[in-house]
């Protein structure tokens, strides 16, 4: 047992290393925009693809809450240099709602094509966080009851969308998790303060046309 823990730390010791970005980031978020953080369970060292929590079919590997929870998220400077100086490599969650962004996502090759037909319409984004299999539009914070209106008033929303909004969450750049890299398909504006994000209403009336314009309208993955 003792040779096992012992192998366990240390490629977490060897993951762990070179990851001063993480905390760059992190800080970013929270103390410069006030989005909430903390830090995402990490994969499993034994396997890339697994998760480092108890579910064995996690499907968001590496890119969820766990310990702590998402109710611990926060902005404060000391809890954030605390978490990520302990854990350098942990991926970066951001706590979506209350007052930080909420996010509309859809499949990656879905939202590859459904952004071009947004950009020759001249529809204004602001950041988009891309994994490899999804892309997450940020938009600004919504209600519930405002979703439920929005998506009433629709006569078809593809079942490729997920909302991520008030006790939702979305992993940030440069955050490594099971599923691959995160990156910023659409990084926001340098040297501004918290970044723009279009309201709810106009990203889902775009997505939803130009899903249905290019025939995209998979279940959801």
């Amino acid at each position: 047992m003792r040779e096992i823990l012992g192998r366990r730390r240390r490629l977490l010791s060897r993951r762990d290393k070179g990851r001063p970005e993480m905390l760059s980031a992190a800080l970013t978020f929270a103390t410069s925009w006030q989005w909430p953080v903390l830090p995402g369970v990490a994969s499993d060292p034994q396997g890339r693809a697994r998760c480092g929590c108890p579910d064995p079919e996690c499907t968001v590997p590496g890119a969820h809450p766990f310990d702590p929870g998402l109710l611990a998220a926060t902005t404060d400077e000391r809890m954030v240099r605390w978490w990520w100086g302990n854990r350098p490599s942990a991926p970066i969650v951001l706590a979506t709602g209350g007052s930080a962004p909420c996010a509309v996502s859809l499949p990656a090759l879905a939202a590859a094509r459904a952004l071009d037909v947004l950009d020759r319409a001249g529809m204004r984004l602001g950041p988009v966080v891309a994994s490899p299999t999804r892309w997450a539009i940020l938009v600004a914070p919504y209600s519930m009851e405002q979703l439920g209106e929005l998506l009433y008033a629709k006569d078809f929303v593809p079942g490729s969308l997920r909302f991520h909004g008030d006790g939702g969450y979305i992993a940030l750049p440069p955050s490594e998790t099971g599923q691959g890299q995160i990156r910023w398909e659409r990084a926001p504006l340098p040297g501004s303060a918290a970044p723009w994000v279009p309201g709810v209403e106009a990203v889902v009336d775009a997505v939803v046309e130009a899903l249905t314009r290019t025939g995209v309208s998979a279940p959801e993955l």
